[in-house]
């Protein structure tokens, strides 16, 4: 059902410290990818999550009529983005009115963080 709703919605929302935030990410390899700071959505305090590998609550809804379709824990963790190109260029591709596409994945690496989250059973 995760990876279901996953793939057919471009969105999501995320428990984080700062409170609920929405956030456009990619489903790849098991897993939901997502990227903050450095010019891209403002996601409070995931990157900290992360280090840590701690817990966020995720939640998917329909892209039809917005009803709730799963929500799940998952495990988030940092992304080295030099050792996972695939997980990278699968969300830079659905990166939508990049402001420079071309240099998208370096401006990535420079300033970014790349966050995998992966569900909990």
């Amino acid at each position: 059902m995760i990876e279901e709703g996953a793939k057919k919605s471009n969105v999501l929302w995320l428990g984080l410290p700062s409170g609920v935030r929405l956030a456009w990410h990619v489903w790849h390899d098991g897993a939901v990818y997502v990227v903050t700071g450095g010019g891209e959505q403002s996601l409070p305090g995931l990157a900290e999550v992360a280090a840590g590998r701690g817990e966020i609550k995720v939640v998917l809804r329909s892209k039809d009529n917005g009803a709730e379709l799963v929500r799940f824990p998952a495990v988030a963790e940092v992304v080295d983005q030099a050792a996972a190109p695939e997980a990278v260029a699968a969300l830079a591709k659905e990166r939508l009115n990049a402001r420079d596409a071309a240099g998208l994945t370096a401006r990535w690496a420079e300033g970014s963080t790349v966050v995998r989250l992966v569900p909990r059973p």
